[in-house]
């Protein structure tokens, strides 16, 4: 009996020890916290940086109101809000996402699936495998709900880019069309000088007819005119 009660004694004392540490490794990151820094966001950095990521602690889901209640949900809000707890594993697939957060001062893990800014389901647990095996159902239960919105997302950005196409070879059509008007206006512009060249020189022709056809008749009647001259000068018999 005595060796009984003296293992329960160590027991005990092995947990308190474990439950002083990691009080104590929060109450250290909070206690670093500059003024006017939020202590959630403290709380989160006791496991490293999160203000570089994008988690739960600091995406405002406690600040969205939801149903009122003293269920998982409204306890684990109050506690983000409090800033006692940490913030140990989050995944994101679209809008949705789940998060395993620990509260230290009780061994206590706090499973939450979450839709935007809002909770759906919070699993409470002081078993961390337990805490896992939800958190891996949650996880995966988030790809499997943002598919459809992955897939409007990915449609959305197809069409977009289809559109960006569309007007940039519109763009391009308008240009060559521009430059076929200009260059068929010119072509018209051409045909007719052609026409109007090949008339002047028809034109130009007969009129070179017309001069030459005088020349020559000038030119026999000077002829005429000179032997008619060179007769009236020949000397009388």
């Amino acid at each position: 009996m005595k060796s009984n009660n003296k293992w329960r004694y160590g027991v005990v004392l092995w947990a308190g020890a474990v439950v002083c540490t990691a009080a104590c490794v929060a109450t250290t990151a909070i206690a670093a916290t500059p003024a006017g820094q939020d202590s959630s966001l403290a709380a989160g950095n006791a496991l490293g940086d999160t203000s570089a990521k994008r988690g739960l602690l600091t995406n405002g889901a406690a600040d969205e109101p939801q149903a009122p209640g003293n269920g998982s949900i409204t306890e684990l809000q109050q506690m983000i809000r409090d800033g006692k707890v940490i913030e140990m594993r989050t995944t994101y697939n679209g809008s949705y996402g789940a998060s395993m957060l620990f509260y230290p001062d009780q061994m206590t893990y706090y499973v939450a699936l979450f839709q935007q800014k809002k909770f759906w389901r919070v699993i409470k647990t002081q078993t961390d495998t337990r805490a896992e095996a939800v958190y891996a159902d949650f996880a995966k239960n988030t790809a499997l709900l943002a598919d459809s919105e992955i897939r409007r997302e990915k449609l959305q950005a197809e069409n977009a880019f289809a559109d960006r196409l569309i007007a940039l070879q519109q763009n391009r059509a308008n240009r060559l069309q521009a430059d076929v008007d200009v260059a068929r206006a010119q072509q018209s512009q051409v045909v007719d000088r052609q026409a109007q060249q090949r008339d002047a020189i028809v034109a130009l022709r007969a009129q070179q007819d017309a001069a030459q056809a005088e020349l020559r008749a000038l030119q026999t009647k000077v002829q005429d005119l000179q032997r008619q001259a060179d007769g009236d000068l020949m000397p009388v018999q």
